[in-house]
């Protein structure tokens, strides 16, 4: 794992604190355990697991128990109104059929 050093604050990327939350997560392990191997705070992995709950909660809906990202829940509520849309245009032409075979020529 790579820590990036900047002016006398830590800054870590993005793959350093997801495989410290990804460690601590692991079975038999505790954020105390994996924060003490990678020389950081405990406290600091506890923040970024929240912070990637927090992420994931937003870059994905949940729709009948499936997991679909904010790209896919976009689309699939599109297709869903394209489908109503679809079904009333159908109705109405059922509608439109019936009457027009009805009428004498």
């Amino acid at each position: 794992m790579t820590k990036k050093t900047k002016n006398k604050y830590n800054h870590y990327t993005e793959d350093f604190r997801r495989e410290a939350v990804r460690r601590s997560d692991l079975p038999g392990a505790s954020a105390v355990e994996v924060a003490r191997e990678l020389g950081i705070h405990p406290g600091q992995i506890y923040n970024w697991r929240r912070q990637c709950k927090r992420l994931s909660d937003k870059q994905f809906n949940t729709v009948n128990g499936v997991d679909y990202s904010q790209e896919e829940s976009e689309e699939i509520r599109k297709l869903k109104r394209q489908i109503s849309d679809l079904k009333e245009e159908n109705e109405f032409l059922k509608k439109a059929t019936a009457h027009f075979s009805k009428e004498k020529w």
